[in-house]
């Protein structure tokens, strides 16, 4: 029999992150200023639960054949299995479908909230992490696509992100396509060889040209040289079609109808490829004809998303500023975002085909970028004061707890303190809070209708520099004894000095 005295081990789950208030104030604040400018493009909030029919998500969980794998299952009363949302696309696809007939078309529409991936967890990698998304179903012009890509850049610099630190890529499925036709990979016979050249495409920032074409071709050793570190199996191609993709990835210019001009010479003769070629020709002209072309969205060969998800544009936001990372190191911080068009989606459910496109912010990624350059904090959060209990009878407590009332009613935080301890902890209390002020009132403040307020951080100041304890105790360093009827007004006061010497820092 297990001893009772033993306790639970508090342990947290791996692939799990507790969040502290600072990360939630942060993420409340970057979310907002997102959600602004989804408003100002005419999106609409809605929602749909986490947990969804596990056959509702079906293949389009990227890079799984079975359903169940990838996600977090079980089994219902009714023997049917729903899942943990994977991402927040499949859930809004069951949404309009289900719906249908009673959504304006297009139904343009945001969503934020928690998705769920059955993975191994590793640095970086989570099992739980969130998610804001923006969708448009209904449009199958690529005009749709090219809002996205906009919208985006505006997401970007809503949130403090200087333009020439980012870019939005665009490139397009169908390409992608034509050139692994043009090679001798089209046909479901080379779906894992597909695969695994788009995989290598995607390595390119990481491996640069030479080891993307090491995949393409034998394989790749991690370490470089031959015999070192773990051996990556490439796509087998032979020198003709490495050529080719090489050439493909590296057809992009700052001028798009440059790029569309290159990749027309190498998708030439595949009706698929040409189709895509021209798409982002129209996307390209579309953002340069709403001044987007500075820069902020590129047509770029390279970029590969959703290896088996999306149908024509995809697009991919990345931060090109250096950016410390939690580790202090300054990196290349890469994606925060991408999307795509992924017309198949919503069109599992219907007998007729929807088309659709759709962006997902990476919300948990941006806001570490955002932290580590200084573009989102909480130092407007005001701590709350915090009014010392100093007599525990019902009339003194009733006293505390009006002047706490008060405070609310004034706009100001405030809390009474709640716990057992004597005065000297309740500071110490306030100071790890990171409260500013407390406010004391014992028997002789109260017999004389006054309270006394203390000012923590000029206090703490002050006791840096006052070194002889006469002095301090002639000083009193920033506390004011003030009557009980302008005790509001004097903390406003004291807050308001606070504020001040922050916004000199």
């Amino acid at each position: 029999m297990a001893d009772k005295s033993e306790k639970m081990k508090a342990r947290l789950p791996r692939g799990f992150v507790d969040r502290s208030a600072d990360d939630i104030r942060i993420v409340e604040k970057m979310m907002a200023r997102i959600r602004e400018v989804y408003e100002l493009y005419g999106f609409e909030p809605v929602d749909q639960p986490l947990i969804e029919y596990t056959d509702a998500l079906g293949k389009f969980l990227p890079d799984q054949d079975r359903p169940n794998e990838g996600v977090f299952s079980f089994q219902d009363d009714d023997e049917q299995w729903l899942s943990l949302r994977y991402d927040l696309t499949a859930p809004m696809a069951r949404f309009v479908a289900e719906n249908y007939e009673k959504l304006p078309k297009p139904y343009r529409s945001y969503r934020s909230g928690w998705v769920f991936r059955n993975e191994k967890p590793g640095p970086g990698r989570f099992r739980q992490f969130m998610q804001f998304d923006a969708d448009t179903v209904g449009t199958p012009g690529v005009a749709a696509d090219a809002e996205m890509t906009m919208m985006m850049a505006d997401v970007m610099e809503a949130l403090g992100i200087k333009r020439g630190d980012y870019v939005i890529r665009v490139n397009n499925r169908k390409v992608l396509d034509g050139v692994l036709e043009a090679i001798g990979l089209g046909g479901d016979d080379n779906v894992n060889r597909r695969l695994t050249v788009l995989r290598a495409i995607d390595k390119l920032d990481k491996f640069g040209p030479e080891g993307v074409r090491l995949l393409l071709g034998k394989g790749r050793w991690d370490g470089g040289a031959e015999g070192e570190g773990d051996f990556t199996k490439g796509a087998g191609l032979d020198e003709a079609a490495i050529a080719t993709v090489i050439a493909f990835t590296e057809a992009g210019s700052a001028d798009a109808a440059t790029t569309a001009e290159n990749l027309r010479a190498i998708v030439a003769g595949n009706a698929r490829g040409t189709e895509g070629v021209e798409e982002l020709a129209q996307i390209g002209a579309l953002a340069a004809a709403a001044g987007y072309d500075d820069g902020r969205v590129k047509v770029d060969p390279s970029v590969v998303r959703g290896l088996e998800y999306y149908t024509g544009p995809v697009f991919e936001a990345e931060l090109l500023a250096e950016i410390p990372n939690d580790d202090g190191q300054v990196v290349r911080f890469g994606s925060v975002g991408g999307g795509g068009r992924y017309d198949g989606l919503v069109s599992r459910f219907r007998s007729e085909p929807v088309p659709a496109t759709g962006f997902s912010i990476g919300v948990s990624r941006l806001m570490t970028a955002l932290k580590n350059l200084g573009k989102l904090g909480t130092s407007d959060v005001v701590a709350p004061v915090v009014v010392l209990v100093m007599d525990k009878d019902t009339e003194s407590l009733g006293r505390y707890q009006k002047m706490v009332a008060e405070l609310r009613r004034a706009g100001v935080r405030a809390e009474m303190y709640l716990g057992g301890a004597g005065m000297k902890a309740q500071i110490k209390y306030a100071d790890r809070r990171g409260s500013g002020v407390v406010i004391i009132q014992g028997g002789d403040e109260r017999a004389k209708g006054e309270v006394q307020i203390k000012d923590l951080i000029e206090g703490a100041r002050l006791s840096a520099e006052i070194t002889d304890n006469a002095e301090w105790r002639a000083a009193r360093p920033a506390q004011v004894t003030v009557p009980e009827a302008e005790l509001v007004a004097e903390v406003k006061k004291v807050l308001a000095a606070q504020a001040e010497e922050r916004a000199k820092q």
